[in-house]
């Protein structure tokens, strides 16, 4: 299959990646779960909340509905975000998950301005897209415009010589060793700047 854009790359892995949607979460439960889990007492955790043992009792039981200021109170206590207390926890489970890719077995993804392999592509519900790139453009006008996507990506230099662009600032040399770690929503292209193709890895997050 021919991608014409990293990003399609990007779009693929979360259409992959994607997970069902589990049962509602029960703000009352999450709370007691986070006042357990600091082995705090109700008077405790209520004293760090700054609110009433019978308050913080009411919200654990499902007795009332808290107002954001008192929520706002009970995450500032549990030394969390609001959003985090309608976020349920991930299942501490070891899943022995591994996938191992020879060299130069990945699933080639040839652009115009990159030739990709993907790495680790038979894993499904991946956390990061890892892949390897042959930089083909030797300037930004090969681009049509930035490259954007959600997340974060990680880029470390295989071979030769590269320049990064990135939209708030100014353009950089790197070589063999070098790596950059950056807001994969600013735009961002990848020029090599040897006589030889570059070799980059990249590891994009996708969540």
């Amino acid at each position: 299959m021919s991608v014409t854009d990293p990003t399609s790359l990007i779009r693929i892995a979360r259409t992959n990646g994607s997970e069902e949607t589990g049962e509602p979460l029960v703000l009352g439960d999450r709370v007691r779960e986070l006042r357990k889990a600091r082995d705090w007492t109700l008077e405790q955790a209520a004293r760090e909340a700054g609110l009433a043992r019978s308050t913080l009792s009411k919200i654990e039981n499902g007795q009332m509905s808290p107002t954001y200021d008192a929520l706002r109170k009970l995450a500032t206590g549990l030394g969390i975000s609001v959003p985090q207390l309608f976020t349920p926890p991930k299942a501490a489970q070891v899943t022995g998950r591994r996938v191992v890719t020879p060299n130069g077995q990945g699933v080639a993804q040839p652009t115009a301005t990159y030739e990709h392999e993907l790495l680790a592509e038979t894993l499904t519900k991946k956390q990061m897209l890892p892949y390897r790139a042959r930089v083909r453009a030797r300037s930004m006008e090969e681009f049509d415009g930035w490259v954007r996507h959600d997340g974060e990506e990680f880029l470390y230099v295989l071979t030769g010589v590269i320049r990064l662009y990135t939209e708030f600032y100014e353009p950089i040399e790197m070589r063999r060793g070098d790596s950059a770690y950056y807001d994969a929503s600013m735009g961002h292209n990848v020029v090599s700047v040897s006589d030889d193709d570059a070799m980059i890895l990249w590891v994009t997050s996708l969540t």
